[in-house]
């Protein structure tokens, strides 16, 4: 039974130590041609924590909770070696999916990206511009100093270079790397060697798959020798299309999961959906299946759910087969910022982008109404917990999961916990992203702390949290079939009403029993606007979100957080 303890007023505010990490350098705790007799303590105490999470060495490359019973360890009350020195973590917020005048089908400078993530509280952000022939040729050489002085002039911002791939055979992705002397030339060999539209490798079939997975392998060779000190791929927009097939997901994380970490769980776009503007689907999901789709899916597939993939909003779908596998693969939420809503700007004239390789500089222009897109951070956020405030914690708080989402400023903070039934010693209990192991037969509970909104969002109201759902499924294991996408084990197994009278800080627990099988649980929760039955019944999803109407679909009407699992692993 789950205990629903609340506290008036509390605020939980992080610190916020910008001393970002401009080191070129591989981490020698990464670097494993440096023996571990060679490394220093605090060097080998990192190796050791990756080691264990299945981050390093031979077993990185199929790792899962099952195959590496040492993970169980990593993020445990034994281990602070990625704790501040407050014992918590530092949660930083930010957007891998942002687009510049680079991109043929945008048009901000990379400042005007950057000023505005950074007024909307973003902490970190990835410029994305388009994989094309002009880019590889011309645009990931040009956007560099922009980054650099952009880096330059907002110096409490994390900005990272990276490309949207056309993942052959699929969608698009999410590719960024840490900064440093060699962030163009890996970029720029990766995109010419493994991009769709420029290797014309667009198309389905098995060798323009086994392509992807050779692109995910090179940017992991890339860390290996050294050129740079970290490299990750999320795929975008999963669903939108439906050519992002289950056993095409699998083989990318299976390639390196230290590389291919996740998935957009929300995809930008958020405007979309609004009543008479673009009057086209919420994301820009509003199609029907198409040749190259994957026929698995349902055509309920197509569209977005409270503003969420359906891939995530799914209980016992896709995401959940990962998770029931045992296989680490995280969410985002992401503005994938073109065109914004409601600015006031346009390309500027004489824009020759085949020739320059981007457009003019943007200038003053009529409103723009029929625009999909927010500014980085106006509405969706991805919340990273990390170490300290610099480009490596971010990347490896990305890697380890401890991530969530939100939408229109719905919750401030979040912190979820799994422990042993009343253990509730400060700092004890396996954070997002984590694998906590007891012992068969032990009781475990989930403990949720939950930091309201005090004041408005970027629509002016204060939104309110009405319910919070725990949603757990048993891991079973590696599937037979690759394009298996359900999981029929999991479900919400409790839920949480959030009395309108809270105020600061909400506090629950949920005890999930005596634990004799491995299984996971994660979060999500509602402002309760818009709900309807999960598509697997409501034995499963009771109150799952509503399948958003096309051109019909008010984003600050129905905000949603969802957070990344966490597994408990009896022994």
């Amino acid at each position: 039974m789950g205990h629903d303890h609340s506290h008036h007023g509390h605020d939980h505010g992080h610190s916020h130590e910008h001393g970002h990490d401009h080191d070129h350098e591989l981490s020698p705790a990464v670097d494993m041609a440096v023996p571990d007799a060679e490394l220093s303590p605090s060097d080998l105490s990192r190796r050791g924590f990756l080691r264990n999470a299945g981050l390093l060495g031979a077993g990185a490359a199929a790792a899962s909770v099952l195959a590496t019973p040492e993970l169980a360890h990593a993020h445990g009350s034994d281990s602070n070696d990625d704790r501040d020195r407050t014992g918590g973590f530092q949660w930083l917020a930010g957007d891998h999916h942002i687009h510049t005048q680079y991109s043929s089908d945008a048009q901000y400078r990379v400042i005007d990206q950057a000023r505005h993530a950074q007024a909307y509280g973003l902490d970190w952000m990835v410029i994305t511009d388009h994989g094309s022939v002009a880019h590889a040729k011309i645009g990931v050489d040009k956007v560099n100093p922009e980054i650099v002085a952009a880096r330059e002039q907002l110096k409490d911002l994390l900005i990272f270079q990276g490309m949207e791939w056309n993942i052959p055979a699929a969608e698009h992705g999410t590719v960024f790397v840490h900064p440093g002397r060699n962030e163009v030339a890996v970029l720029k060999e990766f995109e010419n060697g493994f991009d769709g539209s420029v290797t014309g490798t667009s198309g389905p079939g098995a060798a323009n798959e086994a392509l992807a997975i050779a692109g995910v392998k090179f940017l992991a060779e890339a860390v290996r020798k050294r050129r740079v000190d970290g490299a990750l791929f999320l795929a975008n927009h999963p669903a939108r299309r439906g050519v992002d097939s289950p056993h095409e997901i699998r083989a990318w994380r299976d390639a390196d999961p230290t590389v291919a970490i996740g998935m957009e769980g929300a995809p930008g776009h958020q405007a979309a959906g609004i009543p008479g503007g673009t009057g086209r689907g919420r994301g820009y999901y509003e199609s029907s299946p198409g040749a190259e789709s994957f026929p698995g899916y349902p055509l309920e597939s197509y569209r977005t759910w409270g503003g969420f993939d359906w891939m995530t909003s799914t209980v016992g779908g896709l995401w959940d087969s990962l998770l029931a596998e045992g296989k680490p693969w995280w969410i985002s939420a992401n503005s994938d910022s073109h065109v914004n809503y409601l600015d006031t700007s346009q390309r500027g004239p004489n824009s020759n982008f085949d020739v320059d390789g981007k457009h003019a500089d943007p200038v003053r222009g009529p409103l723009l109404t029929a625009a999909g897109d927010y500014w980085p951070g106006f509405y969706s956020r991805t919340h990273v917990g990390a170490s300290s405030d610099n480009y490596r914690a971010v990347m490896d708080g990305l890697r380890a999961g401890r991530v969530w989402v939100d939408h229109g400023g719905l919750i401030r903070g979040l912190d979820v916990r799994a422990r042993v039934a009343g253990d509730r010693h400060r700092d004890s209990g396996t954070p997002l992203g984590g694998v906590l192991r007891v012992r068969r037969g032990e009781q475990v509970e989930v403990t949720i702390d939950i930091d309201l909104a005090t004041g408005p969002n970027w629509s002016q109201f204060v939104p309110t949290l009405a319910r919070v759902d725990v949603i757990a499924g048993a891991v079973t294991g590696p599937v037979r079939d690759g394009d298996t996408f359900t999981a029929p084990r999991t479900r919400v197994v409790k839920s949480f009403e959030v009395s309108a009278k809270n105020n600061g800080r909400v506090s629950f627990s949920y005890n999930f029993g005596r634990v004799n099988e491995p299984f996971y649980l994660r979060l999500r929760g509602t402002d309760g606007n818009r709900s309807a039955t999960g598509l697997m019944g409501a034995s499963v999803d009771p109150h799952g979100p509503a399948m958003d109407v096309v051109g019909d679909a008010d984003p600050w009407a129905d905000l949603w957080f969802y957070a990344n699992p966490i597994w408990v692993l009896p022994k």
